[in-house]
């Protein structure tokens, strides 16, 4: 039986509202609604038992597009994690040292193997949440444990019904906004409301290798670098998802490659950067950022000069937790 999800207490920092009378109407229709209200009728869920080996696991997420999969121990008979991108690129940047040397440790390892090595220094739990419990306690889980997948998990069962990203509960928002009335501030441009990262942006140079790529991933914990020119111009936008297509081409051995050519082999077709404006309202950026089914914006000035980025955990703190008073992304 699945032990019940973590209760999570309100720890977010405290910020001062908005003095919006409207400002509050996500927040609210965001805690009136539960977690099972967002699972779509129909959607894929794999499920990898702790013995499967990494190898096999990661070539079964990329022939399904998905990002993660929830990990279950046939000894403990119960959930024990999620095996994600960000997995894969700890493996690659652990063990990789030139093209000539294979990664013998990713041909072979069990998920248990490599689960066991990568938890030694952490005590982290699964986070998970009941289909029971609001879009507001999902969102303030997301945001708070900085994880991009919550499972849903049926207290009774033990079973996991979904996992909710930031980009469904927008995409349920967004839907459904023609319920309540907009928030004044969604007029505010991104330069007024200052929602995003502005400063220290993480990005890598064209030039460099897929390893140095890998580096500021695990170095900067970041799911997304623009790649940009020697002159600072973005030209392309390379993700954690673009790492386990690596897997998929078997080219993961070879990671002395430049981003350039990485950017080129992408076997999936990559629209251009997804960017916006400082001038841009807030509302405009939401309708782009879903509409695209991307993860964040690209700011940029008018010479494409990168100046920040814009993420899904931004705009759903600005969104639903800022006018609770909570700013999950600070705690």
């Amino acid at each position: 039986m699945q032990p019940p999800p973590i209760q999570v207490p309100f720890r977010g920092k405290r910020v001062t509202k908005n003095a919006d009378p409207n400002a509050e109407v996500y927040m609210n229709f965001m805690k009136s609604h539960c977690c099972y209200d967002a699972i779509p009728t129909s959607c894929k869920l794999v499920i990898f038992d702790t013995t499967l080996q990494v190898k096999k696991a990661f070539f079964a997420l990329v022939a399904n597009g998905l990002r993660a999969a929830p990990l279950w121990d046939n000894k403990l008979q119960r959930f024990v994690g999620m095996l994600t991108i960000t997995d894969f690129i700890n493996i690659l940047h652990r063990y990789y040292k030139s093209p000539m040397v294979q990664i013998y440790e990713l041909e072979c390892h069990k998920i248990e193997t490599w689960k066991d090595v990568y938890l030694q220094c952490s005590t982290q739990c699964l986070i998970s949440i009941t289909p029971e419990a609001s879009l507001f306690d999902a969102i303030y889980s997301l945001l708070r444990h900085k994880i991009h997948r919550l499972p849903v998990i049926d207290p009774e069962s033990g079973n996991v019904l979904h996992i909710l990203t930031h980009k469904r509960i927008l995409k349920f928002l967004y839907i459904f906004e023609g319920m309540v009335p907009k928030p004044r501030f969604l007029q505010k441009t991104i330069r007024e409301v200052g929602i995003g990262t502005f400063q220290n942006i993480a990005t890598v140079l064209q030039t460099a290798t897929v390893y140095d790529a890998l580096s500021v991933f695990v170095e900067r914990r970041v799911s997304a670098l623009p790649v940009v020119d020697e002159q600072g111009k973005v030209v392309a936008l390379y993700s954690r998802f673009d790492v386990i297509n690596l897997a998929a081409q078997k080219s993961y051995n070879n990671l002395n490659m430049s981003m350039q050519e990485a950017v080129r082999r992408r076997s999936c077709y990559v629209e251009g950067v997804i960017k916006c404006y400082p001038n841009e309202t807030l509302d405009a950026v939401i309708n782009r950022i879903v509409k695209a089914e991307v993860h964040r914006l690209v700011l940029v000035d008018r010479g494409d000069v990168v100046r920040g980025i814009i993420s899904l955990s931004d705009l759903l703190q600005a969104l639903v937790l800022t006018p609770a008073g909570i700013d999950a992304l600070l705690s």
